[in-house]
């Protein structure tokens, strides 16, 4: 795990990048299925809990590399802010599959991007360009088509996976702004210790006992994000998000694949052609460049310099 105490970004190298990215948003696919499959066995709490957990114990030696002057940061609200929608995102997640079939959850989900123009500019006054807002709107669109509001009954996991969206939103542009200034293992410190304290509550209020099996599962859905937050945090090290970034979507291409060979749950042409205007108008929207690129203060060899804040990393 490259624990680089400036956090600078490698000269661009797009095959790596869209390679660790690729490889980061299966693992979450892997993640998602195995939650699906201990739905039985225990409950979203716990399983976060567990999750977040096993992962700060696993990266703090890493973070400790350094001594725990390593461990100072400048940024203790944003890392908050990181954890605490990341956490929901997940729950939200988690909860939403056990109340629908994997792929649509997944999807609504990681519809995130299409959220991330109007969060960027409520939070920091980032303006979009207008072909970003047209991409949100043809994403949204998808959005509908795979709810089918007219032939189905309310389900009220879809409303819950849009929440999710909203809060893997403002996850990805808080990543986007940490990742200009602080390295990779003091990331998922704070990220995995601060979700494993916020995580407690929900675990005690939902606790159920689990055997053997539901302890491996538990761990091996530990073992998956963590290398796939590992991954990602790589992968936009080595490329720019608005290149590698629509890579998120290949989330939605794995789940579908896993839920229609281990579920059954083949898609039907409506969520298809959702899946589609979701993917289209998401890549439309990471892709655009915004209109007034921010700046901030980036470490540079020792000295702090202005550099645009690169578009954010979607997950």
């Amino acid at each position: 795990m490259d624990s680089n105490a400036s956090g600078a970004h490698l000269p661009e190298n797009l095959v790596i990048g869209a390679a660790l990215s690729s490889l980061s948003f299966f693992g979450t696919a892997v993640v998602s299925a195995m939650v699906k499959a201990t739905e039985a066995l225990t409950s979203a709490g716990v399983i976060l809990l567990f999750q977040n957990l096993i992962c700060f114990l696993l990266v703090l030696p890493f973070a400790l590399r350094g001594g725990w002057p390593a461990l100072k940061t400048g940024r203790p609200g944003l890392h908050l802010l990181r954890a605490a929608s990341g956490t929901g995102a997940w729950y939200a997640l988690f909860v939403a599959i056990t109340m629908m079939p994997l792929t649509n959850a997944t999807l609504l989900t990681f519809s995130a991007p299409l959220w991330m123009p109007a969060i960027a500019w409520v939070l920091f006054r980032e303006k979009a360009a207008k072909a970003t807002w047209i991409g949100a709107a043809v994403g949204f669109v998808g959005v509908i088509m795979v709810l089918q509001p007219h032939h189905q009954k309310f389900n009220i996991g879809a409303l819950i996976a849009l929440a999710g969206a909203f809060c893997l939103a403002v996850a990805c542009i808080s990543v986007r702004r940490l990742g200009a200034t602080e390295p990779t293992s003091r990331i998922l410190f704070y990220y995995f210790g601060i979700s494993t304290l916020l995580c407690l509550p929900f675990a005690v209020a939902e606790w159920q006992p689990f055997g053997l099996r539901g302890f491996l599962y538990l761990v091996g859905v530990a073992a998956t994000l963590l290398a796939s937050q590992a991954l990602v945090v790589l992968a936009y090290r080595h490329a720019s998000a608005v290149k590698v970034g629509p890579f998120v979507y290949t989330t939605i291409v794995f789940t579908a694949l896993i839920d229609w060979f281990l579920w059954n749950h083949a898609p039907t042409l409506g969520v298809v052609f959702g899946i589609a205007l979701v993917i289209g108008g998401g890549i439309v929207a990471i892709r655009t460049k915004s209109a007034a690129p921010s700046t901030e203060s980036v470490k540079d060899d020792g000295l702090a310099v202005k550099k645009p804040l690169r578009p954010a990393p979607t997950h």
